[in-house]
C-alpha cells in the first residue's frame, strides 16, 4: 500500500470512529450555545463570526438539533485539516513525513477533543492550515501571478469570519515577504494586494454588525484578555500558560515541538522553509504569551500557531529519526501516551474502568447531565402549570445553563420570533449574545386599535410589556437558597419550589434550585 493510500485509509476509518461516537455524550455548554446561533443567523455575534453558526444551521437542516446533527461537521473538518497537512508536508519533506505528521496531530489530546465538539476552533484551523497551504503554492509560482493569491486572501477571510485570531495570518504573511528577500518584490506585485482585497470584503458583516451594535465585541475581546483593569505583569500566570500546553498538546509530543522550534531559531535566515513555518507560528504563540504575563490564556487560544510549529518539528526531527532507533522508539512512546491521553480525554469511564478513581472534578463532567437534568425541569414545570393553570415563562441564572436547557427541552415554546426558549435575568449591561435577542423585559409595540391589556400599569408611549402579570421558574446552579435583586425586584414573590439534582457514579455532578417568581411587573424605575 502507497504512503498516500495509507494516509487516506487512516483518516477515513478515523473519521468513521469520530462520527459514531457524535451522540454519546450531551453537549457542551458552547455548543449549546452556537446552536441558539444557529437557530437565529446573523451576520456577526457577540464574541465570534458567523461561521460557526452558518455551519451548525446546514448541519441540522440536514440531521435535526441533536447531538450528531450539531456536531456533524467537526469529524469532517478534522479529516480536512489531517488531509491539508499530509498533502502540505508531502510537498515541503516527503510522503513518509507526511504520514508521521498526520499521525503525530491525531494523537495531540487538544486536537481529539476539537474534532469531536463542534466549537469555532475546528473551523479556524482548517482555513489557517488551507491558507497557508495556498500561500506556499502562491510562492512557488512566483513571479508569475496565480489564483493562489486571491484563494489564500478567501481562506483567511473564511478563518476571520470563524475566529477573529485568523486575522494574525496577515501577519505572517507580511513577515515571510519582508524577511525573505527574494520575495520583497511581491510588494510590488498585484497578488498580494488582491489577497488583501479578498480578505477586506470577508470582514464586512462583522464590522458592519459591530457598527450597530456599539462595538461590543471589541469590549468583549478587551475584557476575555483581562484587560478592562489594565496590564500587569503576572509571571506565574506566563507559566500556567505554558503547562497547560504539556497536557493539552501530550507531555512528550509538546516538548519535543518546543525544542525542535527553539532549535531552529538559528537556521531561521538560512533555510526558507524554516522561516515560512516559523513566522506562521510565532505571531499567534507571541500575542497569546504577551497576554499571559496579565492573564494565563487557554491553550486553544494559540493552537493556530502549532501548525507552522508541528511542521518545523517534523522537518527538525526527521533526519535524526531516520538515523537514530533510539529517537524512534521516543516517537513511538509519545504518540503512544499522546493517543492515552486523547482516550482518557474523551471517556474518562476508561479510568474508572481501570479501578482510578477521579479525586478533582471530571473535566468531561462539561458533557454531561445536561439533558436529565432540563427534561427533570420540563416535568416540573409541566406539574406546576397544572397546579397554576397558567403557563410559565423560563429564566437562568447564567448564559450556559440557559444554552443548555433551550437545547434539551422537549417543548421549546418560544414566546415570539427570535425569542430563546429561556431567558437570562435583564440587565443593562450587554453580557452576552442574549442581550442582542428578545427578552421578557422589552416593551413591543401596540398595534393601533389594539386595546391595552387590563392591569397595565407602565408603559412606554405605544409599548407594552407582554410579560406583565406572568409567572416564571428561574432556576440557577448551587445550592444558594436565594435569587438575585434583578428577580426580586421584577416579580411581586419568589418562592424555592425545588431541587433538581443529577448524580453520576455516586457524586454530585449537577446541582441546580429552582424557585416559582410571581406576577411579573418590570423593574421599577
Amino acid at each position: 500500500m502507497s504512503t498516500t493510500r495509507a494516509v487516506w485509509f487512516f483518516i477515513v476509518a478515523l473519521t468513521a470512529i469520530r462520527l459514531s461516537m457524535l451522540a454519546t455524550t450531551d453537549l457542551e455548554f458552547d455548543e449549546a450555545h452556537y446552536w441558539m446561533w444557529s437557530e437565529r443567523l446573523a451576520p456577526a455575534y457577540f464574541s465570534k463570526g458567523p461561521a460557526i453558526a452558518f455551519v451548525i444551521h446546514a448541519s441540522t437542516a440536514v440531521f435535526g438539533s441533536n447531538e450528531f446533527g450539531v456536531r456533524f461537521f467537526s469529524p469532517l473538518l478534522a479529516a480536512g485539516t489531517s488531509l491539508l497537512l499530509f498533502y502540505f508536508a508531502r510537498r515541503l519533506f516527503n510522503a513518509t513525513a507526511g504520514l508521521w505528521a498526520v499521525i503525530a496531530l491525531n494523537a495531540t489530546p487538544i486536537f481529539n477533543i476539537g474534532a469531536f465538539l463542534m466549537t469555532i476552533d475546528a473551523l479556524s484551523i482548517f482555513f489557517w492550515l488551507a491558507a497557508m497551504f495556498t500561500f506556499w503554492l502562491a510562492l512557488e509560482k512566483s513571479p508569475q501571478f496565480s489564483w493562489y493569491w486571491p484563494l489564500t486572501g478567501l481562506l483567511i477571510g473564511l478563518g476571520f469570519l470563524s475566529k477573529y485570531t485568523n486575522a494574525l495570518e496577515l501577519v505572517s504573511i507580511v513577515l515571510v515577504l519582508a524577511l525573505a528577500p527574494r520575495l520583497r518584490q511581491e510588494f510590488k506585485r498585484p497578488g498580494l494586494y488582491l489577497l488583501l482585497g479578498v480578505f477586506a470584503v470577508c470582514t464586512v458583516p462583522p464590522i458592519v454588525w459591530n457598527q450597530q451594535h456599539a462595538w461590543i465585541t471589541l469590549v468583549h475581546l478587551r475584557s476575555r484578555g483581562s484587560l478592562e483593569h489594565g496590564f500587569g505583569f503576572h509571571p506565574t500566570e506566563v507559566l500556567s500558560f505554558l503547562g497547560q500546553h504539556f497536557l493539552a498538546y501530550s507531555p512528550f509530543l509538546f516538548l519535543a515541538l518546543a525544542w525542535a522550534v527553539i532549535a531552529s531559531w538559528r537556521r531561521v535566515n538560512q533555510q526558507f522553509k524554516v522561516l515560512f513555518l516559523m513566522w506562521f507560528g510565532l505571531p499567534v504563540f507571541l500575542f497569546y504569551l504577551l497576554l499571559s504575563l496579565n492573564k494565563a490564556a487557554a491553550p486553544n487560544w494559540d493552537g493556530l500557531a502549532f501548525l507552522g510549529f508541528g511542521l518545523l518539528a517534523i522537518y527538525f526531527w526527521w533526519e535524526k529519526l531516520e538515523a537514530g532507533v533510539t529517537l524512534r522508539l521516543g516517537a513511538i512512546v509519545a504518540i503512544l501516551v499522546g493517543l492515552t491521553m486523547s482516550v482518557v480525554a474523551l471517556d474518562t469511564d476508561l479510568l474508572r474502568a481501570a479501578g482510578y478513581q477521579l479525586d478533582r472534578s471530571d473535566p468531561s463532567d462539561r458533557m454531561r447531565g445536561w439533558k436529565s437534568a432540563s427534561r427533570a425541569l420540563e416535568k416540573m414545570r409541566i406539574d406546576l402549570e397544572s397546579k397554576l393553570g397558567e403557563k410559565l415563562f423560563l429564566i437562568a441564572d447564567a448564559r450556559d445553563r440557559a444554552s443548555e436547557i433551550s437545547f434539551y427541552l422537549r417543548d421549546k415554546r418560544v414566546e415570539g420570533p427570535g425569542h430563546p426558549p429561556v431567558y437570562i435575568p435583564e440587565s443593562q449591561d450587554m453580557v452576552n449574545q442574549f442581550s442582542f435577542w428578545p427578552r421578557y423585559d422589552e416593551f413591543v409595540e401596540l398595534k393601533p386599535g389594539t386595546p391595552r391589556p387590563e392591569g397595565e400599569t407602565y408603559t412606554e408611549e405605544n409599548g407594552i410589556n407582554p410579560f406583565v402579570g406572568r409567572d416564571a421558574l428561574f432556576i440557577r446552579s448551587g445550592e444558594k437558597n436565594h435569587v438575585p435583586h434583578s428577580i426580586r425586584a421584577a416579580f411581586q414573590s419568589t418562592e424555592p419550589v425545588g431541587t433538581i439534582e443529577v448524580q453520576r457514579h455516586g457524586k454530585v455532578l449537577r446541582t441546580w434550585q429552582v424557585f416559582l417568581c410571581r406576577n411579573y411587573r418590570t423593574l421599577p424605575l
